[in-house]
């Protein structure tokens, strides 16, 4: 699979001149999906069904751009991660390394860790289940037959949003509002009455949490296992490993969460941290390039299992009255 994906990965250069056209101050997400538009009119799966071909073949042109797409993700957001934040002095992709290692390099960080923590990141950012935004609005545009790209583009305009992607950023600010307040090593005692205060002003602990999880997230535990063999000194995770044992405790006492354990939020932006990756808005960007693995998946099959266009049921304004009324 590195080999198919190496051998699909040039951006045309096209990109580049899109992205150079944009204002400087534009969001990293922005021109994520900019991006990804631009290499729409390359679509293999858009030229097909303009020709007419049968559905039953349409998800093999579907797989044809995901593959496509997914293997220039890397260089795209490499390309947007330089140009924003250093200067524009881009880095070639080093044909030795893997799809991963890959974006960790072309993106200026080059140790072993630091591309073992992009393997682990773009893997479990992969999530593909269909009740999260990004996932759902990639399905949904995707079952109008619209291209991988522009369904991809629709779910990367959900991920953006601050209730979706920017969790992990959240959870950062609030850590340094800790470190603010009580210094870079609290004691139990002093974390629990923060934590307290934090949820009499009327917030939330970012990263506690799952709409549908109702134990600690494994994809948490998979990074705290990382963390605890690659960066058991880090400041950082030292505090997040003693959040580990106050929120859960705090939460229950409530007596209102129904799951007051971390999620994958609560510890990613502390790896991307300790190797060097300080650009917070940038983090949004990683999370689409994992999220390409599972939502581009999910749409070939959706495409082979020949799945209809997605319509949500509407109500009428006298059903919405009688159901108020009840």
């Amino acid at each position: 699979m590195t080999e198919t994906l190496r051998a699909r990965s040039a951006l045309p250069a096209s990109v580049q001149a899109v992205l150079k056209a944009m204002p400087a101050n534009t969001h990293p997400m922005t021109q994520f999906a900019t991006a990804v538009l631009s290499l729409q009119p390359g679509s293999k799966f858009a030229a097909a069904y303009g020709k007419g071909v049968h559905k039953s073949t349409l998800w093999q042109y579907s797989l044809d751009d995901s593959l496509d797409l997914i293997a220039k993700l890397p260089s795209v957001a490499a390309l947007i991660y330089r140009n924003t934040y250093k200067g524009g002095k881009l880095i070639d992709a080093d044909p030795s390394l893997d799809w991963a290692a890959n974006l960790s390099h072309m993106m200026g960080f080059d140790s072993e860790g630091a591309f073992e923590m992009m393997r682990l990141y773009q893997t479990i950012h992969a999530d593909h289940e269909g009740g999260n935004v990004s996932a759902h609005a990639t399905h949904l545009v995707g079952s109008a037959l619209s291209d991988p790209y522009l369904s991809f583009t629709a779910g990367m305009t959900g991920l953006a949003g601050p209730l979706h992607g920017l969790a992990n950023q959240e959870v950062l600010k609030w850590l340094a509002g800790v470190v603010d307040e009580l210094g870079p090593s609290p004691s139990k005692e002093q974390l629990t009455e923060f934590v307290w205060a934090t949820l009499k002003s009327g917030k939330v602990v970012p990263g506690y949490g799952h709409a549908v999880l109702r134990k600690t997230d494994p994809r948490y535990t998979a990074q705290r296992a990382f963390a605890a063999r690659h960066m058991p000194d880090d400041g950082l995770f030292k505090l997040v490993s003693m959040l580990y044992e106050v929120v859960p405790e705090v939460l229950k006492q409530t007596g209102k969460v129904k799951n007051p354990w971390p999620n994958v939020d609560a510890h990613s932006g502390v790896l991307l941290q300790h190797y060097g990756i300080n650009e917070a808005e940038f983090y949004t960007v990683l999370f689409g390039v994992s999220r390409a693995l599972g939502v581009l998946s999910q749409g070939v099959w959706s495409r082979a299992l020949g799945l209809p266009i997605e319509r949500p049921k509407s109500l009428t304004l006298d059903a919405l009255r009688d159901a108020a009324s009840k």
